[in-house]
């Protein structure tokens, strides 16, 4: 009897732990998201993916992404392993790299203290700023550069605010369909890849869904002024002059989410502009190259006369190479485009400027690219120098290298040592936003002689600024990143050592110039050495391409391979198809 007892009540407390067991655990279960990301992801507040669209793209009208497997490309990168480094150039470069990153911690420290979930930080007030719609530009413009540079507490609080980010709620009617794509979707792609954090995915999703919906228009090209109110009702209409780096510059964000997600219609857009590219590419006033404006609402036209690898064009070059690599080489459209385009500026928008011959070294084998207008028969060049066109080093180099044109890697870097050469021309070390220069008066971008005649007669006039600077258009620096870009970019496909060096030199006046006691500031006055003037300014790409392209040029080069990624033109990697098949690893 005493044994049933025993067996009884050893029954009945199991039977209460049990019980209790299942109430702890429903408790728990109710606590917890249904969905491991419902702590994390916040949807908008309008389902742009249901949006009904008024010019609607039918499914068999869609256009897939190309068939077949990549194709194995070039390899682009210096084989780094075949040189011998010592210790001390290794720790050297470690060094630099931890100034970068502290540069950056500074930086992301001070805006999550004074602008966090905001645009920018203004570094001298410490006060927030909205410019581009309110969604946080620095922060997810930033995600990618937290991660690279291994700030992974920093990431994972980022994606805690990006996750509850409304589309539909913007602090401007409208907001740029490019400025967005490059920086807020490039962003999410390019830190998703790296992270797999689904979330991001997630938001990049309802922002492409958002953005598709620029190209409901009548012949779908895409309105830039993007008003939010007008998309939902699908009134918007492209503009009758656009620039063409706006309507160019889509393609790599649109074709990456199609690749990710399988679905076409994002390439599909996309495609259709490549199209009005190739067919227009020959019709232009300077044949091989579009004009910096075009007319979309009316069928892409090209009536313009004005033509430059600098702003508002920039980009619609930028990404013809990286197009082609990022499809696997499996489109050679934009190899056929790419190279009719840069033998038009190497005949016609690159130049060389007039050097003194009193520089303590042999004068540097430079080049710059300028601004034409050309009516069809009479093309005259400004030699103007962008700081924006910087990027054009790189370009050349990086088609050079895809397309067996080694020409083209030559002239990327004497494009690219053109700018860094700018930087040192100015008491700061650093170079102006836009000036202009005395060109060489030869052909075929052949060397020339300094003329102290023709300096005296159309030199400047009110202001004392090194030869061969003859105007200062505007003086200020924006913390850009084009210079060290192309610098990065020819260090890799070239391995000269001397160019981390340039880098070096290019960070510390930069550092020396635009340093605040909490982060970095733009400058008024390249040419003010005592006494630089700061502007409140410091805009999201300080983080996300500036302080990464430094930190990459002093890191192990397999950290973002240029064989397993393009960069978009805000600095965000995208991985190349079987990228696993080259060398180079991903953080």
């Amino acid at each position: 009897m005493a044994i049933l007892t025993t067996s009884h009540r050893r029954f009945h407390r199991l039977a209460v732990f049990a019980v209790f067991c299942l109430v702890v655990t429903y408790l728990l279960l109710d606590r917890l998201p249904s969905n491991p990301r419902d702590d994390v992801y916040r949807p908008s507040s309008f389902d742009w993916a249901n949006r009904t669209q008024k010019h609607p793209i039918t499914q068999s009208d869609m256009i897939h992404l190309p068939d077949g497997v990549p194709r194995e490309l070039p390899r682009i990168q210096h084989d780094f392993s075949k040189d011998e480094l010592s210790k001390a150039h290794n720790k050297t470069q470690r060094e630099r790299r931890e100034a970068v990153r502290a540069a950056a911690k500074k930086t992301w420290t001070a805006y999550r203290e004074y602008a966090w979930g905001h645009d920018e930080l203004a570094p001298q007030t410490l006060t927030a700023k909205d410019s581009f719609a309110g969604w946080g530009a620095t922060l997810v413009d930033s995600l990618d550069t937290l991660w690279i540079m291994g700030m992974r507490a920093e990431f994972k609080q980022a994606v805690q605010v990006v996750g509850t980010i409304d589309w539909s709620n913007s602090t401007t009617e409208v907001c740029s369909l490019f400025e967005t794509n490059i920086r807020y979707l490039g962003g999410l792609l390019s830190a998703y890849e790296m992270s797999h954090e689904e979330v991001l995915l997630d938001k990049a999703l309802e922002l492409a869904n958002m953005l598709y919906a620029a190209f409901d228009t009548p012949n779908h090209f895409p309105a830039n002024a993007f008003d939010i109110e007008k998309a939902k009702e699908g009134k918007l209409v492209a503009d009758k002059r656009e620039s063409s780096a706006a309507v160019g510059s889509l393609s790599l964000e649109f074709t990456k989410l199609s690749q990710i997600t399988g679905d076409p219609k994002y390439y599909s857009v996309i495609d259709n502009i490549k199209w009005a590219l190739e067919r227009t590419q020959e019709d232009t006033k300077l044949p091989g190259m579009w004009p910096t404006f075009v007319d979309l609402r009316n069928g892409f036209l090209t009536p313009d006369n004005s033509f430059t690898l600098g702003a508002a064009a920039d980009s619609v070059y930028e990404y013809l190479p990286k197009m082609y690599a990022l499809l696997g080489g499996l489109d050679l459209t934009y190899q056929k485009m790419h190279i009719k385009a840069m033998e038009t500026a190497k005949k016609h928008v690159l130049f060389r400027p007039m050097l003194p011959d009193t520089y303590p070294a042999a004068t540097p084998d430079i080049l710059f690219s300028g601004t034409i207008l050309s009516n069809g028969q009479i093309i005259e060049l400004t030699p103007e120098v962008q700081h924006l066109g910087c990027f054009a080093g790189g370009m050349f180099a990086l088609g050079g290298k895809l397309f067996h044109r080694e020409e083209d890697v030559k002239i990327g870097e004497q494009l690219a040592r053109g700018c860094a050469w700018a930087y040192d021309a100015f008491p700061t070390g650093l170079m102006p936003e836009t000036s202009e220069v005395l060109a060489c008066e030869t052909a075929d971008l052949a060397p020339c002689e300094w003329d102290e005649a023709r300096w005296k007669k159309q030199g400047p006039r009110t202001a004392k600024l090194p030869k061969p600077f003859r105007v200062l258009r505007d003086y200020q620096y924006h913390l850009r990143p084009e210079a060290i870009e192309s610098i990065f970019i020819l260090y890799r496909i070239t391995g000269k050592k001397d160019l981390l060096e340039v880098a070096w030199r290019m960070f510390q006046a930069i550092k020396k110039a635009t340093e605040t006691k909490f982060a970095h500031s733009a400058i008024a006055d390249v040419q003010a050495e005592d006494l630089t003037t700061k502007i409140d300014q410091m805009e999201s790409f300080w983080l996300s391409e500036t302080l990464k392209y430094f930190y990459l040029i002093f890191s192990e080069p397999d950290l973002i391979s240029l064989d397993n990624y393009v960069f978009n033109t805000e600095a965000h990697p995208f991985r190349l198809p079987k990228a696993e098949r080259n060398h180079g690893k991903s953080p």
